[in-house]
């Protein structure tokens, strides 16, 4: 079993950076390919970023590609997610999740087994 931490959330103007860090409990943090997904009020939760279990693979969904970037660091259960350039819509409870490595590159919520509890970004225009 995985538990996830996600901090690094806050208020930004638009075209600021914020970095996103998700922190691991558990010995098998690097078997799990992990990814980071977002929720606006009213809407359903969007798929953002994901990466495999060793980082030798990414997938991004097209609004965020060139601005966001997903990195881990499996010696220090941690993912991070870097994002540039903000914008408004981009506003959002960030959360990151954890699925089985045969799942790797699933952009549904309903694939990943594993959740944090949520971290606000909001940017400001």
């Amino acid at each position: 079993q995985v538990q996830l931490v996600e901090s690094g959330g806050g208020l930004v103007q638009a075209g600021g950076s914020l970095r996103l860090s998700c922190a691991a409990s558990g010995r098998t943090f690097s078997s799990y390919a992990m990814g980071w997904f977002r929720q606006a009020p009213g809407k359903e939760r969007e798929f953002v970023a994901t990466i495999r279990w060793d980082g030798g693979s990414t997938y991004y969904v097209d609004s965020v590609k060139g601005r966001f970037t997903i990195s881990r660091d499996n010696a220090k259960n941690t993912v991070n997610l870097q994002m540039n350039s903000l914008k408004p819509e981009d506003t959002a409870v960030y959360y990151c999740a954890a699925t089985a490595p045969s799942r790797y590159g699933s952009r549904r919520a309903g694939s990943y087994d594993y959740w944090g509890q949520g971290t606000q970004v909001t940017v400001s225009s």
